[in-house]
C-alpha cells in the first residue's frame, strides 16, 4: 500500500467544530500516520495538493439494509443468495461514492459480504453486520401473512430476520449471530412498517428475552440494537439493557430522560418515511404497508427536538431499501432543519464511532486512526448541503485507498 501525503488541507475538527488550516496529513499503511502544522516532506509518497479544501472524516450510516435492492423483504426471501449478493454490489458502491466509509447493517448482510469488502473484492464501505435480526413470531422480522404457516428458517435464505420465541431460543439465536461474527445483535422489540401482521404500536419480546440477548452480546464485548418506534417500546428495550434504539419516532420526554440515564443512543431514520411515502407505491410497495407510513410520518422530526432537549446522543441512520437508496444523503437536510450543522456532522462521524465502539479507529482526522477521509469543496459546518451533493466530494479515501479523486 502506497503512502499518500495531503498538502495544504483545512482539517475539520469535528469535536471543536472548527477548521485547522494549512495542515499536511500523511497516510501510511491505511492509517493517518502524521499531521503537521509545518510542511511535511516525505519520499516515495503520492502527493495530493488539497489547495485549502476541507479534509474531514469519512461518513457513517448506522442503519442500512445493503442486500435489499427491491421494496419488499418478502420477495427477497425467494431469491438466490448469490443473486442477492450481486444485486448488493451497486448499492454498496453507491454508498461509498456518497462518502460513507462505514455502514452498520441492521439485518440481512452477513460475514460473506463483509469478507468480500474486507478483501477489497468490491468497492464498498466497511460493513458492520448484524446477520439476521431476531424477531418473535408475528414480530417485525416475521414476513409471513396471516394465512401462511411455514417460515423458511434456512440461514442462507436472503431475509431481514430470523424467528425465536422464549428465553432459550433468543439466547441461542444471539449466540449464533455472534458466532457468525456479528458486530452487534439486532432485536425487533416493536411493530414496523415492512411486516404484515404487527401494527407499529405492538410491543415485542418479553423483558427476559431481551435481557438474554443483551447478556450474550455484552459477554462477547458487543451490544444490542433494537427496532422500536413508540415510547413504550423504547422504554421496554432500554430498561432491559438495549444500547442502540433504531427509529424512535414517538420519543417523549420521559423516555428521553430514561435513555440519557442509561446512556442509550438514538438512531433516527427520518429520510425513510419521506421517501417511502412519496415513492413507495411507484416502486412496488404493497398498499397495506404503504398506509402504515402515514402514522409515523405525521409525527415529523419531533424526536430530534426531544432528544436534543434531554441530551440524548443521536447517530446518523437512513433505513432505505430498493431504488430509494439514492436518497441516503437527504437525512443531512432533514436533520439540519432542526439541529446545528456540526451536531449532524458528529452524528455521522464521532458519535457513530462511539456507538460502534470504534473511537480508536474512525470518526476523526487524527494520527493513528484509519485513513477514512473526504475532501469537500467547501465547509460543511457552514453548508450541510455539501454533504448531500456527491459532486462536492473531491476525494474519497477508505483505509488509505482512493476511490475518487477529482482534485
Amino acid at each position: 500500500m502506497s503512502r499518500t501525503l495531503f498538502k495544504n488541507a483545512s482539517i475539520l475538527d469535528v469535536d471543536a467544530g472548527t477548521l485547522q488550516e494549512e495542515r499536511d496529513v500523511l497516510v501510511d499503511e491505511g492509517r493517518i500516520s502524521e499531521i503537521g502544522e509545518s510542511r511535511l516532506t516525505v519520499s516515495d509518497a503520492n502527493v495530493i495538493d488539497v489547495r485549502g479544501k476541507v479534509l474531514m472524516p469519512g461518513l457513517c450510516d448506522a442503519h442500512v439494509h445493503v442486500i435489499v435492492p427491491i421494496n419488499s423483504f418478502l420477495q427477497l426471501t425467494k431469491w438466490s443468495p448469490f443473486y442477492t449478493a450481486l444485486r448488493a454490489m451497486p448499492i454498496l458502491e453507491g454508498m461509498l461514492m456518497r462518502g460513507f466509509t462505514t455502514v452498520r447493517d441492521a439485518g440481512g448482510a452477513d460475514f460473506g459480504l463483509a469478507r468480500a469488502v474486507e478483501e477489497k473484492l468490491i468497492p464498498s464501505p466497511r460493513i458492520l453486520y448484524s446477520g439476521k435480526a431476531i424477531s418473535q413470531t408475528g414480530g417485525h422480522g416475521d414476513m409471513r401473512g396471516a394465512g401462511e404457516t411455514e417460515f423458511d428458517s434456512h440461514y442462507y435464505v436472503p431475509s431481514l430476520g430470523r424467528v425465536a420465541d422464549g428465553v432459550d431460543a433468543v439466547r441461542l439465536a444471539a449466540r449464533d449471530e455472534i458466532r457468525r461474527g456479528a458486530s452487534q445483535v439486532k432485536l425487533m422489540v416493536g411493530g414496523g412498517i415492512a411486516s404484515y401482521t404487527d401494527p407499529i404500536h405492538f410491543v415485542q419480546f418479553s423483558g427476559e428475552e431481551i435481557r438474554a440477548a443483551v447478556e450474550e452480546a455484552e459477554n462477547a464485548g458487543k451490544y444490542v440494537m433494537a427496532h422500536a418506534y413508540t415510547a413504550r417500546c423504547i422504554q421496554h428495550a432500554v430498561r432491559n439493557g438495549v444500547r442502540s434504539i433504531e427509529h424512535g419516532n414517538f420519543l417523549d420526554d420521559e423516555t428521553a430522560i430514561l435513555m440519557k440515564e442509561r446512556n442509550a443512543i438514538l438512531v433516527p431514520t427520518l429520510v425513510a418515511y419521506t421517501t417511502m411515502w412519496e415513492e413507495g407505491l411507484e416502486i412496488g410497495m404493497p398498499p397495506e404497508l404503504h398506509a402504515k407510513i402515514k402514522y409515523v410520518l405525521d409525527i415529523g422530526s419531533n424526536q430530534l427536538e426531544v432528544a436534543r432537549r434531554h441530551g440524548v446522543k443521536m447517530v446518523y441512520g437512513t433505513d432505505l431499501i430498493g431504488p430509494i437508496h439514492r436518497h441516503q444523503s437527504m437525512e443531512f437536510k432533514i436533520r439540519g432543519e432542526v439541529l446545528p450543522a456540526i451536531e449532524v456532522i458528529r452524528s455521522a462521524t464521532s458519535y457513530a464511532a462511539e456507538l460502534f465502539k470504534m473511537e480508536d479507529q474512525i470518526g476523526r482526522v487524527r494520527a493513528g486512526l484509519r485513513a477514512d477521509l473526504l475532501v469537500v469543496d467547501g465547509n460543511p459546518v457552514e453548508d450541510l448541503g455539501l454533504l448531500q451533493d456527491s459532486s462536492k466530494l473531491s476525494l474519497i479515501m477508505k483505509d488509505g485507498d482512493i476511490y475518487r479523486n477529482i482534485l
